[in-house]
């Protein structure tokens, strides 16, 4: 490049910069009431700022009890929203950490409208409540899911790993419980190995199907004190069981959660949707993307998809990677394997 060349850029770097810094709207400026909280707002060393500032482009100056946002007048509203989401947490007494900061700016940038306008983030109606922690929403589609769980007797929450459809159908369920709304919760999974065989562990039948069963408890004990899971456990009021045990039975009062419903078979899944009694609430959950059955048998997720479309009162809320809520390298993994899929149903379709 030529000296000329170089100088006539450095002029219209120069002169781009003083159009954007003209162009640029005034910085946005937020008074907090409490003091007190904004330690736990900003995070340890501002990491929740600096957070913010990276996920949404925008620059954060703390002075006292008032911000500072520079940025778009969209990346400014955005984070005024996302700020006032945390701010009120933090008012209600609840944490807020990593987690919290994630989902309320992929909730702010879901419902800031490119005109600065702002759809409420996590209304009331969408908190779960519980005995160890209230849970809110970290995405739109969560939002939608946790309406639908309380507004339609039958529901199904299809995605990839990591969406929340399972932990948020626990969480509900456990907040009808502790409400009267239900007098048990019977959570429920197929007893599918997916690559490993475990049937020559020791112990009891019990033993053996634990193992299936883990991330169910897992769910139980983040919502409730660990001596009330085994005491509601011992008296019936929460059961934890294989689908082979659901035959036969009439769940009545009851927040049934059928889990990995992927792996059901047609005759099991209709098994499964017939128990169904009056009081009662179904929640399935599945991903058909990880089907482990033999190869070349039905799902009966599949199957009761098609045959329930339409139906009044089924509600099926679907999620994508962009729901993740796990740690950020699993949406990355999501997306990739879904990218290869494309890739693989591509070439099927030029080759056949």
């Amino acid at each position: 490049m030529s000296e000329i060349d170089r100088r006539t850029r450095h002029e219209d770097s120069k002169e781009l910069a003083a159009l954007n810094e003209a162009d640029a709207p005034a910085p946005l400026y937020m008074d907090f009431d409490d003091n007190s909280l904004l330690t736990a707002l900003f995070g340890e060393h501002d990491r929740n700022l600096a957070r913010i500032e990276q996920k949404l482009n925008v620059s954060v100056t703390a002075r006292g009890n008032r911000l500072s946002i520079e940025g778009g007048v969209w990346r400014q509203k955005a984070t005024r929203a996302v700020l006032n989401e945390l701010y009120a947490r933090l008012e209600n007494g609840l944490d807020v950490g990593v987690g919290e900061v994630d989902g309320a700016i992929r909730m702010a940038e879901a419902l800031v409208t490119e005109d600065g306008e702002l759809h409420a983030i996590v209304d009331e109606g969408t908190r779960i409540r519980t005995r160890r922690h209230v849970i809110t929403p970290r995405s739109p589609v969560q939002a939608a899911y946790v309406r639908a769980l309380h507004s339609h007797e039958m529901v199904f929450g299809l995605g990839p790993a990591g969406t929340g459809k399972t932990f948020l159908a626990v969480a509900v369920g456990v907040s009808m419980l502790l409400e009267g709304l239900v007098e048990r919760i019977i959570l429920s999974r197929p007893a599918v190995e997916a690559g490993e065989r475990l049937g020559y562990l020791p112990g009891d039948l019990r033993d053996k199907i634990d193992p299936y069963l883990r991330p169910l408890y897992d769910a139980l004990h983040h919502m409730l004190p660990s001596d009330q899971v085994v005491r509601r456990l011992e008296s019936g009021e929460i059961e934890v069981a294989p689908v082979a045990f659901m035959r036969g039975r009439t769940l009545t009062s009851a927040f049934v959660i059928v889990d990995e419903a992927q792996n059901t078979s047609p005759v099991q899944m209709k098994m499964l949707l017939t128990r169904l009694g009056e009081n009662s609430r179904m929640v399935v959950t599945g991903d058909l993307s990880q089907v482990d059955l033999p190869r070349g048998e039905v799902s009966g997720l599949a199957d009761a998809l098609e045959m329930l479309d339409g139906v009044p009162e089924v509600e099926v809320v679907h999620f994508s990677d962009t729901d993740v809520v796990r740690h950020a390298l699993v949406t990355r993994i999501v997306q990739a394997y879904d990218h290869r899929e494309r890739e693989r149903r591509s070439k099927a379709k030029r080759d056949g």
